[in-house]
């Protein structure tokens, strides 16, 4: 995380509407959330503004967010932020912002799904309605839905220092999880789109399953395998097996495979996100430890005494 110094207040936000969307600028005003890239304010009962605040990249994803999510929101069975007015840049925020619907529910890092099948099966409707192939124009991710390959450098450097910490017990098993995805058979279908961060801060949660996705700033086109390391990531022990089998088309030996590479580099990046929360270093989250530690004991299981 680069925090750009950027001081993001009620009184700002207000002027910003007050500027650019007056209709809007009586609602009540209240910090939601302050993600990565973006900090999420909620206004009124229904609508959220979304600001960059600590990624000079930020810009670019919500212009994205604007020109595609409104396309896509009518096909998903899951509510997500639909885009209703931009923001652009002024002189009082010299950078654009979101006006967005405000989804309901509890991040899983928070509340976590506890109601192991229908969490899977409802993870299992939206991924399957929103994988469709994307057109020409849909955009390339940040390193995600490519060949698993080219992420080898971060994975090698995630692993390394997770066992350097003591973070994790058995690195020789993650290990030959991600070798086995790497040596899977690359994607060789239409580039679907993905959301590209399905980490448990990014879905929402109500009486015990899923339902809401936030935060596409990653949304891209590519390789499903992607996204459906969240079966590992997000649901609770057992489950895994009932999204796959709910999965449409159900995927085949290789993707599962490519998966469950990408799950174990994300619940790597996820530890020691977590460990930087325990230590109060900026943009830690102890949240993110149980999950990406049981994500890492599944995905082990049967290949060593385990990770912790």
């Amino acid at each position: 995380m680069t925090a750009t110094g950027m001081d993001i207040t009620e009184e700002l936000i207000r002027d910003l509407l007050r500027e650019q969307h007056p209709d809007l600028a009586d609602r009540t005003v209240k910090l939601g959330a302050r993600g990565w890239d973006n900090q999420v304010w909620r206004l009124g009962d229904d609508l959220a503004v979304r600001l960059p605040w600590a990624t000079q990249s930020a810009d670019a994803l919500l212009r994205k967010e604007h020109a595609w999510l409104p396309l896509l929101a009518p096909h998903l069975p899951l509510q997500i932020p639909v885009p209703q007015r931009l923001g652009e840049p002024s002189e009082r925020f010299p950078r654009p912002w979101l006006v967005t619907t405000w989804v309901p529910g509890e991040p899983a890092d928070r509340a976590p799904a506890t109601r192991a099948e229908e969490a899977a099966v409802t993870l299992a409707a939206f991924l399957t309605a929103l994988h469709r192939p994307a057109p020409d124009e849909a955009p390339t991710g940040r390193d995600r839905g490519g060949p698993l390959a080219e992420t080898a450098e971060p994975f090698s450097d995630g692993l390394a220092s997770a066992a350097e910490l003591g973070l994790i017990r058995n690195p020789d098993a993650v290990r030959a999880v991600w070798e086995d995805a790497t040596a899977a058979p690359e994607w060789a279908g239409p580039r679907l789109w993905l959301h590209g961060d399905l980490h448990p801060a990014n879905i929402l949660t109500a009486n015990g399953t899923f339902c809401g996705v936030i935060d596409f700033g990653d949304l891209s086109a590519g390789d499903p395998a992607c996204d459906l390391a969240a079966a590992w990531t997000l649901l609770p022990d057992g489950a895994a097996d009932v999204f796959h089998k709910a999965y449409r088309p159900t995927p085949d030996a290789a993707t599962l495979r490519r998966a469950r590479g990408w799950a174990v580099l994300r619940a790597l990046g996820a530890i020691h996100i977590a460990d930087a929360g325990v230590h109060g270093r900026p943009g830690g989250k102890t949240t993110w430890g149980p999950p990406a530690h049981a994500a890492l004991r599944r995905l082990t299981a049967g290949l060593g005494p385990g990770s912790r």
